[in-house]
């Protein structure tokens, strides 16, 4: 679990006659503070402005170093909260930029929520395998409309463990990611993402308002904490006709 109480520093200052830029100086400073574990996993580094005042650099500078570790996988910032450690090794290759549901349809398009179900439920073996236990599991059960007529199912399944007061938890009003975020024993550090087309179940089906049969754009995610434990397990399942999936990526440093 991410703490609240901020991490001391083992000081190491920046050269100014040096050519190398400051912000530069200052990513290596602070990987230094993590490499050494006086900056700890899930743990909150000081603050900008106490970064600021220690350095003797402007938000700019320190902005900018702080965005290279996150960047590269070994911070991650939390709205509301602060910028934590999650990892002391880098994370390379691509790195998915999006807001997972909220902007797959566009954000000029209105989308209107509903839950379907929510509760404890014994999930198939397939819903067990992502998430590698046998403990209780939460099931969340969305619909997403545009214009009044159904769009996608967003469903979603949760270790009890990872969130042990989810049942009393204001479900529709947020997304699951920043929920989880906020409030769940272990942080989501990556996702696994796999689209396939499937045909649509009777269930499925019904509530998508479609004949029972035809496709449906299926999107598998299994959110992973920085230790590779599975946090959730979503899947949304989106007619053809309405449902259409935009993922960003860009090369990391």
């Amino acid at each position: 679990m991410m703490h609240n109480e901020t991490l001391s520093l083992h000081f190491n200052t920046v050269d100014r006659f040096n050519q190398e830029k400051l912000y530069i100086q200052l990513t290596r400073i602070f990987l230094d503070e993590i490499r050494n574990g006086l900056w700890k996993i899930n743990a909150r580094i000081p603050s900008e402005e106490e970064l600021c005042k220690l350095y003797n650099v402007s938000k700019v500078t320190v902005r900018q170093a702080i965005n290279n570790l996150v960047s590269d996988g070994y911070l991650m910032k939390i709205q509301g909260k602060g910028t934590f450690v999650v990892s002391v090794l880098p994370v390379v290759g691509l790195a998915m930029k999006t807001q997972f549901t909220e902007d797959m349809f566009g954000k000029e398009v209105m989308t209107e929520k509903e839950l379907l179900k929510r509760g404890l439920v014994d999930p198939s073996s397939d819903i067990r395998a992502y998430l590698q236990t046998d403990d209780r599991i939460y099931h969340i059960l969305g619909r997403r409309r545009i214009g009044g007529s159904p769009a996608c199912l967003d469903d979603s399944y949760i270790p009890e463990r990872m969130l042990p007061d989810i049942d009393t938890v204001e479900v529709l009003g947020t997304s699951l990611y920043l929920l989880l975020q906020e409030r769940a024993v272990k942080k989501i550090f990556k996702l696994i993402q796999t689209i396939e087309v499937k045909t649509a179940s009777g269930e499925t089906a019904a509530y998508l308002d479609i004949e029972p049969g035809g496709p449906v754009l299926l999107v598998h995610r299994l959110l992973l904490s920085s230790d590779n434990t599975p946090v959730a397990y979503t899947r949304i399942e989106g007619r053809s006709d309405r449902y259409k999936f935009q993922t960003e990526f860009e090369r990391l440093r």
